[in-house]
């Protein structure tokens, strides 16, 4: 049976979620715009840093709870790396889908905001209040994707 469109890029944001070099949550984002794929990202360290499969979580050392202080993480979200490859090769995303493996938090929820991207799709759930209010402020369309 021939997959629906939000069925098959979260497909490809399965697959891009398999490069992830975090430790505790391996999430793949993918942007699509008229049915196009225009950039997709994982989590994980910048290029050329070591990736903390390799050098350890910090943030599992001081024992942060999910959802809480970004700002230890040596990674960036995939929706960040999405974002940063699409624009690093000059296509736009403006109005645009982002299928995402797991709930945007706030961070990347103000980073698609500002990004232009009209709607989101995702599959996990993550601890997050501030970034549902932020993006229903926004009238961003935000999907947990259904598997049926």
């Amino acid at each position: 049976m021939r997959p629906s469109w939000d069925s098959y890029f979260m497909e490809i944001a399965e697959v891009v979620s398999k490069r992830s070099t975090c430790l505790r949550r391996q999430v793949g984002a993918v942007i699509v715009k008229d049915k196009h794929i225009v950039a997709t990202g994982y989590n994980g360290a910048p290029s050329g840093l070591l990736h903390c499969e390799e050098v350890g979580c910090l943030r599992e050392k001081l024992g942060v709870p999910s959802g809480e202080r970004h700002e230890l993480c040596r990674g960036l979200h995939a929706e960040q790396n999405a974002i940063i490859q699409a624009a690093a090769l000059g296509s736009s995303i403006k109005d645009s889908t982002i299928y995402v493996t797991t709930q945007p938090c706030a961070l990347c929820a103000k980073m698609i905001i500002n990004a232009g991207i009209k709607r989101i799709v995702f599959k996990g759930e993550y601890p997050d209040e501030f970034a549902v209010n932020l993006l229903k402020e926004a009238k961003i369309t935000f999907e947990k994707y259904d598997e049926n």
